[in-house]
């Protein structure tokens, strides 16, 4: 089954591309100049109710670098929000670090900004104030706002906000409203500004897209990646459909459990590089229908699914050991 392609038609066309390996044939990829999350040896695990535990993430080993548009894939409960949650601070590993700009996460700071698949707005609060909230509060306390100069940081911050409305495709008009005033697609661009007001170097996305409509869900996505590209936050985006994800990703990480026991958690089935522009079926026809495939059947947990590359000029394409027949043509 081929997830998400109704959401595809109106994606922004491919100009260029980088590799894509499977994990089996990765070679060292190019050195960057720094990295912006670091996920060494992380597990997580939960006590069950026959006195054993359950495995969700095991061994999970990950460097990501400032400004990738990061997309975490693979099917329900393999443990995507986890592993976001723990890179937010939310939760803590069993085992393993994680850092963020060179510190260690052990709790939810400034460092990361986060949007979640359900609305997260005030509701007893303007979309101007619940946009001015983070910045207020994170800089001045109580007390502090009755400083002379919490009255020109505010005055900044509103201003800051109304651009941000303006950017995520809202008008002035919309400052005044309360979110149940707005449509969902509304309330998830003023979820992402809010996000983005706090000037966090990474923003984090917990299947933000997946509660809309596929209309709404496609200018979201056209959104999402044109303020990617002017400003180069460092992006992971879990979702559970792979058209998006090819859409969305210039590297998609697919976790797949290796098992049904309990003892065994999902890893790193897939870590594949994509096209900096992305990707979609208008443009890249067969191809991408091939590539949703091939990154599916890792979700599906076919540890022996071949690798695919990707042409610099023409997208992916299907080299000698890509895509074996095994007896069906692509």
């Amino acid at each position: 089954m081929v997830s998400g392609l109704s959401t595809l038609e109106m994606t922004p066309p491919l100009n260029a591309a980088r590799e894509t390996k499977s994990l089996d044939t990765m070679t060292t990829a190019p050195v960057r100049t720094a990295t912006a999350i670091h996920i060494d040896d992380v597990s997580v695990s939960f006590p069950t109710g026959r006195k054993g535990c359950r495995t969700v993430l095991e061994n999970i080993s990950l460097d990501i670098e400032e400004g990738e548009f990061v997309v975490l894939l693979g099917e329900t409960g393999c443990g995507k929000s986890t592993l976001l949650r723990l890179i937010l601070g939310q939760d803590r590993p069993t085992s393993g670090r994680i850092s963020v700009a060179g510190s260690l996460v052990q709790r939810v700071d400034a460092r990361s900004s986060y949007v979640p698949q359900k609305y997260s707005l005030f509701p007893d609060r303007t979309v101007l104030e619940n946009l001015a909230m983070g910045p207020e509060t994170s800089k001045y306390h109580i007390l502090g706002r009755l400083l002379p100069s919490f009255r020109a940081f505010r005055r900044q911050v509103r201003e800051e906000a109304l651009r941000q409305l303006s950017h995520m495709g809202l008008q002035a008009s919309d400052a005044a409203k309360y979110p149940h005033q707005l449509s969902g697609g509304m309330q998830q661009r003023v979820a992402i500004a809010q996000a983005l007001m706090m000037k966090s170097r990474v923003l984090l996305m917990d299947e933000a897209f997946s509660a809309l409509d596929p209309a709404t869900r496609s200018n979201l996505q056209r959104l999402l990646r044109t303020v990617w590209g002017e400003t180069k936050p460092t992006v992971v985006f879990v979702t559970h459909n792979t058209a998006e994800a090819l859409i969305l990703g210039t590297r998609v990480i697919v976790l797949a459990r290796q098992s049904r026991e309990d003892h065994c958690g999902s890893r790193v089935a897939l870590d594949m590089k994509l096209p900096a522009s992305g990707m979609s079926l208008r443009n890249n026809g067969q191809q991408f229908l091939d590539l949703v495939e091939h990154v599916e059947r890792f979700s599906r947990g076919d540890h022996h699914a071949p690798s695919a590359d990707l042409d610099a000029a023409n997208g992916p394409y299907e080299s000698p050991n890509a895509f074996p027949s095994n007896g069906e043509t692509l």
